[in-house]
């Protein structure tokens, strides 16, 4: 299969590695010439401009979304509905508001044009070595064109067609929420043994509890490699940035009332981050570092 991806950062130029992998040719372009040049040494053909990227894709043509979620994905959006055509087909990859979703598959789907919102989970490393997603659009029978591109970039059971436009988007929402909960969890955890009667070395915490315990995830094995790197996370500032999909959960959550006291509690803590240091936040901040390449402030 042949696609254009649009936005080659970190978890772009890692999917392209992966596309490529399994055997789909790439056409890459990135306002960043650098990353353009870099995805060819991966073995994309390269396209400087969204129109010269177009150019390259054989009909119906299939093009990827990798850009960040507001502005520059309503752009780009309305890019291509001025340069595609009936019967092609757009796959949102990236962290987009599934209200936003709604209203891009409005638009693209007037001109005849198939979109698809796509949740992407597992971080940079699942983009490059297997993925998890979670797809939503109107047309499942056109969503077959395109589920051999993510039988091959997924794990294993590791993507879902959810069925119309804006389910992808909002299920991995929904996973954003619940992750923001896990890493407070984790985070809450970790500040009471630093504050306890006890010395405890918080690697070997974080390997104990991934062997066999009840909590063992991919989350705590990021904690150990990141007390491994900073046995204190002295070098880091507890702040936790968030990207919105925590809170726009709750939002929803309310809208629906359905009570959701614990993610709506680490949505607080991470407005809480950003006024002073907490040791939880330091192990949030490192988590989020770990599985996504988010910035950590440094000390």
């Amino acid at each position: 299969m042949k696609l254009g991806l649009i936005g080659l950062g970190k978890m772009g130029i890692h999917l392209a590695q992966n596309m490529i992998r399994n055997n789909n040719e790439v056409v890459g372009f990135d306002l960043n010439t650098d990353l353009v040049e870099e995805a060819g040494k991966y073995g994309a053909d390269k396209a400087t401009t969204l129109k010269e990227m177009i150019a390259q894709l054989p009909s119906p043509k299939i093009v990827w979304i990798m850009v960040p979620a507001g502005k520059p994905t309503d752009a780009t959006v309305d890019d291509l509905a001025a340069n595609l055509n009936k019967g092609d087909i757009v796959i949102d990859g990236g962290n987009t508001f599934w209200k936003d979703s709604l209203r891009h598959n409005r638009l693209l789907g007037a001109k005849g044009v198939h979109y698809f919102d796509c949740g992407s989970s597992g971080g940079w490393s699942g983009a490059l070595n297997g993925g998890n997603f979670m797809i939503g659009g109107d047309e499942p029978e056109v969503f077959e064109t395109i589920r051999p591109l993510f039988e091959g970039i997924a794990q294993k059971d590791g993507y879902l067609y959810t069925g119309k436009a804006g389910s992808g988007h909002y299920l991995k929402m929904v996973h954003n929420g619940i992750e923001y909960g896990m890493m407070e969890a984790i985070g809450e955890g970790f500040e009471v043994l630093q504050a306890s009667d006890f010395d405890y070395d918080n690697k070997a915490v974080a390997k104990v509890w991934n062997n066999g315990s009840v909590v063992r995830s991919w989350l705590m094995e990021l904690a150990e490699a990141a007390f491994e790197k900073d046995p204190n996370l002295d070098k880091i500032k507890g702040r936790m940035h968030s990207n919105g999909e925590g809170q726009w959960t709750v939002e929803d959550a309310m809208d629906h009332g359905v009570p959701t006291p614990v993610i709506s509690a680490s949505v607080m803590q991470r407005f809480r981050s950003m006024q002073d240091d907490t040791f939880n936040g330091k192990v949030v901040s490192a988590l989020r570092n770990g599985f996504g390449g988010h910035a950590m402030d440094k000390n």
